[in-house]
């Protein structure tokens, strides 16, 4: 624990010196922060409002719609020719009316209950008959539209909504995960050429010493000048070193705030503790949790029903169908609008039809077939998509053991080198090792603290990397399907 506040303090301090204001962020700041204003996410997010707002759409037109159609003033004056009485009259009209519509489309049948309700009033006079009307009228209509022998569009176009706007939620937590992963692994680039800063700066002090011995012998005339000389390129070296992982960082940090979406100008340090606690992995429970809720599986399913969709509608390319119409009304007439009912006419419509398909050229039997080798793809699909987790998951619980065994042999060779480099620069001091022989080992030494740091993020990544492929912390022992869901919720 002392290592890490250790580590810690000195990351904040490195980091103070190039920078008095700076944000810090953890992890699951910078995970917050690109979920809320990530460009990938935006995009996910405004087709999920897309795909619920078409549902929502839809499903109203379930309801009844009320329409009023008005036609306030119609007049028209035209001399025309009686076929039956073989003369010329004029026929002068005027006219007002309104109708009342009430449809209501039934999913259940995918016909449509009408009732329509005309009320008008009407000035007619015509020159061939004595007969004129000027009154009022109201025609009272009940219909039923029914198609016959064919599937059921409306409830299918239902469906296949509910099915889009469910894909684009998978498809937004998908995005959500994905994105989780990449600002994880930004996140452990930065860190770790922060540590990578800190040990070039370690490195670099290291020189100034090394070159302050060499200096003081060489000034004592007990090394040769040329022992100087090389001592001082070295501390250079580093000094570059230093500057292009300064430039490197930088270069991270900003890629970083693109993807979270800070401004370029904000200054930012990442902070982590990346501590290594060896998680017991159940493999057989980690595949089976996965194959139950990984959304790629759902969205096989998903592309699995749209597939038997399209091939009912393509079924029904020059099918055999009737269409049903039934409509029964009243309709009362006269000059004075209480009694416009009292000598009603009942009204009946009865209309049945039928299209019958003759010859198609063999077209609905080569689209069937298309239609089915496209649905047996997405079965395939479904099942590879079933052995293409099964494989990751092994595949990532390997990758988790074995980056445990690296760290132990990191950490070991940090240790060596570490005091291989304190005795060698004893050595050094006491004038039995050249500045050349101690540079390698300084090396060696900036090399396995760097491969420690890369190990330790590794894990990291891998237990992330796992989690993502299982829905499951297996560090907290718990779901995260309840957190992927809540994606959604962010804003």
């Amino acid at each position: 624990m002392n290592k890490k506040i250790f580590s810690l303090t000195l990351l904040i301090v490195s980091a103070i010196s190039f920078s008095n204001a700076q944000r810090l962020m953890t992890l699951t700041q910078s995970v917050d922060e690109a979920l809320k204003n990530s460009p990938q996410i935006v995009r996910s997010r405004l087709n999920l409002e897309r795909t619920r707002e078409l549902l929502t759409a839809e499903r109203a037109t379930l309801k009844s719609n009320f329409r009023l159609n008005l036609n306030p003033f119609q007049y028209s004056n035209n001399r025309q020719y009686d076929d039956f009485n073989q003369v010329w009259y004029n026929k002068e009209t005027t006219q007002s009316n309104g109708t009342l519509s009430i449809s209501q489309p039934v999913i259940w049948t995918d016909g449509t209950i009408s009732l329509d309700n005309t009320f008008g009033y009407t000035d007619s006079y015509s020159s061939s008959s004595a007969n004129a009307f000027d009154g009022f009228s109201n025609n009272l209509r009940l219909g039923l539209e029914q198609p016959l022998f064919t599937y059921n569009k409306t409830k299918m176009r239902i469906e296949e909504l509910e099915f889009n706007h469910e894909n684009a939620q998978l498809s937004f937590a998908l995005e959500a995960l994905n994105v989780e992963k990449q600002i994880t692994q930004y996140f452990y680039q930065i860190y770790q050429k922060q540590m990578e800063l800190i040990t070039s700066r370690e490195e670099w002090e290291n020189r100034k010493k090394s070159y302050e011995i060499i200096s003081n012998k060489v000034q004592a005339g007990l090394t040769a000048k040329e022992e100087q000389l090389q001592a001082e390129l070295d501390m250079m070296s580093s000094q570059s070193t230093v500057q292009n992982n300064e430039v490197e960082l930088e270069n991270i940090k900003d890629n970083f705030k693109q993807m979270i979406g800070l401004p370029l100008t904000e200054e930012i340090m990442v902070i982590a503790e990346v501590s290594v606690l060896p998680v017991d992995i159940d493999l057989n429970m980690a595949t089976n949790f996965a194959l139950s809720n990984r959304m790629e599986i759902r969205q096989r399913q998903i592309d699995i029903a749209t597939g038997q969709f399209q091939l009912i509608k393509t079924n029904a390319t020059n099918e055999f169908k009737g269409n049903l119409n039934v409509s029964v009304g009243l309709f009362g007439e006269n000059e004075n609008i209480k009694n416009v009912y009292q000598n009603p006419n009942d009204n009946q419509d009865i209309s049945f039809s039928l299209e019958v398909p003759l010859f198609d050229w063999g077209e609905k039997k080569a689209r069937m077939r298309a239609d089915e080798a496209s649905l047996k793809i997405s079965e395939y699909n479904f099942t590879d998509e079933q052995k293409t987790i099964r494989l990751n998951i092994r595949q990532v619980d390997r990758s988790i053991k074995n980056t445990l065994i690296q760290i132990d042999i990191a950490r070991k060779n940090e240790e060596n080198a570490k005091l291989t480099y304190e005795i060698n620069l004893e050595k050094y001091r006491n004038g039995d090792l050249t500045s050349m022989d101690l540079n390698l080992f300084q090396n060696q030494l900036t090399q396995k603290k760097n491969a420690l740091t890369n190990s330790l993020i590794n894990y990291k990544l891998e237990l992330l990397n796992m989690k993502l492929q299982t829905l499951y912390d297996f560090e907290l022992q718990r779901s995260i399907i309840d957190d992927v869901m809540k994606y959604e919720m962010i804003q």
